[in-house]
């Protein structure tokens, strides 16, 4: 029988807090996704698998814990009884996921993340209800024929290509930076299809790291970075400013991106506002991250970094 594979990587979907009265002083990643499904009704007949993939705190997601995810993902695209897959997450680097799989996936069954911004012991949990919509999600895309990535989250679906965090903490936390929520007519985005193996066969990615413009930047923090990868004989291989507005910098940190790029380093633009991005425009010195937030453009530049090695 076929059947939906759960993969949990922890987060708040599966912390717990000691004190009643105090539960936003909870640990992320203490249940397991076994102890998740056991913890809502709606999913007792309906044919599922686990696997516990990892139990961290989203915020120290990272390239090891992706690579274990994406060895998960390609075993059950090898796997004939798995009809879809939801991914359990934590809610602070959820975007960055989705933006990976959505780049990596090659669509032949349908990926839904889902997360919660309160732990499983509040008495307000959200995780139960946002967990039995993904695996409904899921099943549906999966008899639809439906094979992209989406995050389930609130109520809502969002497109990988879209969702991010929006709110600190607020329990309807994601929105699409200005996207619609898909609905039942939708189609999904199609994935990218650029295959596991740019993540499974690359032990060590480039170092890409994130700078933000703003009064005052007048590029120390970048040229600090530029002196240490001097000293250390360490590389710095790309760079994402997160600009003002539609991906303007302050002059004097331009100078220092410009360092930067002659030092070959690939510079790319997003912003820090929370809608539109950096659309690329005729005459642009910089590169332009289109609509991917800062740390989206992040992962996409690290993608692109490892696609450029010969």
């Amino acid at each position: 029988m076929s059947h939906v594979l759960i993969l949990g990587t922890g987060g708040t979907i599966a912390g717990t807090a000691s004190d009643p009265n105090r539960q936003w002083a909870y640990r992320a990643a203490q249940l397991s996704v076994e102890q998740l499904v056991a913890a809502v009704p709606e999913l007792a007949h309906v044919p599922l698998a686990t696997k516990q993939v990892a139990q961290v705190d989203s915020k120290d997601m990272g390239w090891i814990t992706w690579q274990a995810l994406g060895h998960a993902i390609e075993e059950a695209m090898a796997d004939e009884a798995v009809s879809a897959i939801v991914v359990t997450h934590g809610t602070d680097t959820l975007e960055e996921t989705a933006c990976l799989l959505h780049a990596l996936h090659d669509g032949r069954k349908p990926i839904v993340l889902t997360a919660a911004m309160r732990p499983a012991s509040a008495p307000d949990a959200d995780g139960p209800a946002n967990l039995a919509h993904a695996v409904k999600v899921a099943k549906a895309a999966a008899q639809r024929g439906e094979g992209g990535v989406v995050a389930a989250l609130a109520g809502r679906v969002w497109s990988a290509r879209d969702v991010r965090k929006a709110h600190s903490h607020a329990i309807d936390a994601f929105d699409g930076g200005g996207a619609e929520p898909l609905d039942d007519l939708t189609s999904w985005p199609s994935p990218e299809a650029r295959g596991w193996r740019v993540l499974l066969e690359t032990p060590f990615p480039p170092r890409v790291e994130l700078i933000t413009s703003h009064a005052d930047a007048d590029g120390w923090l970048l040229d600090a970075a530029l002196a240490h990868v001097h000293a250390s004989g360490q590389a710095l291989a790309g760079l994402v400013v997160a600009c003002t507005g539609h991906g303007t910098v302050h002059e004097k940190l331009a100078q220092a991106m410009q360092r930067a790029r002659d030092a070959g380093v690939a510079v790319w633009r997003s912003s820090r506002t929370a809608r539109g991005g950096v659309q690329p425009r005729d005459g642009d010195a910089w590169p332009a991250a289109g609509h991917w937030t800062p740390a989206q453009a992040r992962v996409r530049l690290v993608l692109e970094l490892i696609s450029a090695r010969p």
